[in-house]
């Protein structure tokens, strides 16, 4: 049998990744190799038993060999999709997870209520700019101000806006949180902060370890941002307006706390992912 097919390397990549012990063997064998190929993953099976050229074998085994040093694939590809839509991320950002786009939907389903136009959106921590670029994708009538503290990830945030023609509806600030926005008033602010706390970043696996750090530490306890964001946000809402964060895990009680003990808000709301677990909370503005 030929080794060379697409069959047998995807075979041969899912038992050195299960081997070795990473998550989803097939998935990311299937993913690397479409990369490389440059087509969808579904054309692996009509195309199973098409032989790879030699520079393709070549330049898959490189990715092969990354990816068993615990470099995440989305890093290897350069991209990952969230709502939708086909983000670039670098080592510089976060990479976006599908449990995150209950934050960036539940905004969109709330924004939509608001009779008028010009709805203004603060993003604390941008990142690859998922979030808040998803949200003005899907709605015309808002506009952003998106603030992180790495030159670098904003680099990849302003690409991805222009990537998706809403550059001409952002503003992209350098600073710490809500420290370039002075003066300013928003609809909502959304956040998902660092939030995973000490004890538990030693536990993180390897890829996860890979990303920013500044993207992941929420201090001690994990808490850090959120009682920042909690006692700053009331200031930049408007009277009408919300904010909303992701939650880390088993967050979901404190941050409640830390904003009902702020006694600026009202109406404070769980959003739940689909497996179920507290992923967003949202509260609105006394």
């Amino acid at each position: 049998m030929n080794e060379n097919t697409v069959s047998e390397q995807l075979k041969l990549a899912t038992e050195k990744f299960k081997a070795a012990g990473i998550d989803n063997p097939r998935l990311d064998a299937e993913v690397l190799l479409a990369y490389v190929l440059n087509c969808r993953r579904l054309a692996l099976y009509v195309q199973s038993a098409k032989v790879l050229d030699a520079a393709q074998i070549t330049r898959y085994q490189n990715l092969l060999k990354r990816r068993l040093e615990r470099i995440p694939v989305a890093y290897l590809t350069g991209h990952k999709e969230f709502m939708g839509l086909n983000f670039a991320v670098t080592p510089d950002v976060l990479i976006p997870r599908p449990d995150t786009e209950v934050l960036a939907q539940g905004v969109i389903e709330h924004l939509e209520r608001f009779n008028r136009q010009n709805l203004k959106l603060a993003d604390l921590g941008v990142g690859s700019g998922a979030i808040c670029v998803s949200i003005l994708k899907f709605l015309e009538k808002v506009t952003a101000d998106a603030v992180d503290i790495s030159e670098s990830a904003l680099e990849i945030a302003q690409f991805n806006a222009q990537k998706f023609n809403v550059d001409d509806r952002i503003n992209f600030h350098v600073g710490n949180l809500f420290e370039p926005l002075e003066g300013k008033f928003f609809d909502v602010i959304v956040s998902n902060p660092p939030y995973i706390s000490a004890k538990d970043f030693l536990t993180l696996q390897p890829e996860v370890k890979g990303e920013p750090k500044l993207a992941l530490d929420g201090g001690k306890d994990g808490l850090k941002f959120y009682r920042q964001i909690v006692t700053t946000a009331p200031k930049f809402l408007s009277d009408d307006g919300f904010l909303a964060m992701e939650l880390g895990f088993n967050h979901s009680e404190a941050v409640t706390k830390l904003i009902e003990d702020s006694g600026n808000f009202k109406n404070v709301e769980i959003w739940k992912d689909l497996a179920g677990f507290e992923r967003v909370i949202a509260a609105w503005k006394k």
